[in-house]
């Protein structure tokens, strides 16, 4: 299990979305990156030093401090969409190898490289700037059918990461909660929200959520 590729965002217009830039457009750097603890959400801070979020209410922050994208469904949408899709094009910070994001449980937590440990917080929710990014009007239906979305993860022990690191699983809960069942309970399948609760991990706003949908 490795990183592939550590990737900054490049700010460019958001013709499809206020406000009028985003950074989902992120490129493979080389060298270290410095990984840091940016503050709570609102102020567009993020964990990797050079990038930042732009739509500041729903992206950025502590619990989206850094945000995972596996190259194998990279690959898997490659195939599907026939088209090239180079690292960093879905906005991922981190392009990893043989490592099942979808399958990490929220709140496992992943050491990378000497220094930085990362902690699975919750899955990555499409928005219509990545539709638009994508160009395919159904892309925010096709891509959460797959629910396989890649996962946020909140600096535990900040330090520099870069392409090859190696990631090792140093804490998994014990609980079932993975990005893909969080992400299908928060999606298509409301069925599963009773399952989340259990998984402290997760984001304060997104357990709020949970309880404001579940029955009372």
């Amino acid at each position: 299990m490795r990183v592939l590729s550590v990737n900054i965002g490049r700010p460019r217009p958001n013709p499809w979305k206020s406000p009028e830039t985003t950074g989902i457009d992120k490129r493979p750097v080389d060298g270290p990156v410095a990984v840091v603890v940016p503050g709570p959400k609102g102020a567009g801070e993020v964990g990797l030093v050079g990038d930042r979020a732009y739509d500041v209410r729903n992206h950025g922050g502590a619990d989206q401090a850094v945000y995972a994208f596996a190259r194998e469904d990279l690959d898997g949408w490659e195939a599907e969409l026939g088209r090239e899709l180079p690292d960093g094009f879905f906005g991922e910070n981190l392009t990893t190898s043989g490592l099942d994001v979808n399958g990490a449980l929220i709140g496992e937590r992943w050491r990378i490289g000497a220094d930085v440990v990362l902690e699975v917080s919750c899955p990555r929710i499409p928005c219509t700037t990545f539709r638009g990014w994508l160009g395919r009007e159904d892309w925010l239906g096709e891509f959460t059918r797959a629910a396989a979305p890649g996962a946020y993860l909140r600096v535990i022990r900040p330090g520099d990461v870069r392409a090859g690191d190696p990631v090792e699983v140093v804490h998994r809960p014990d609980h079932d909660v993975t990005v893909a069942v969080a992400f299908r309970a928060l999606t298509l399948e409301p069925e599963l929200l009773p399952r989340l609760l259990v998984a402290d991990a997760l984001p304060e706003e997104d357990k709020e959520l949970v309880r404001r949908r579940l029955p009372a």
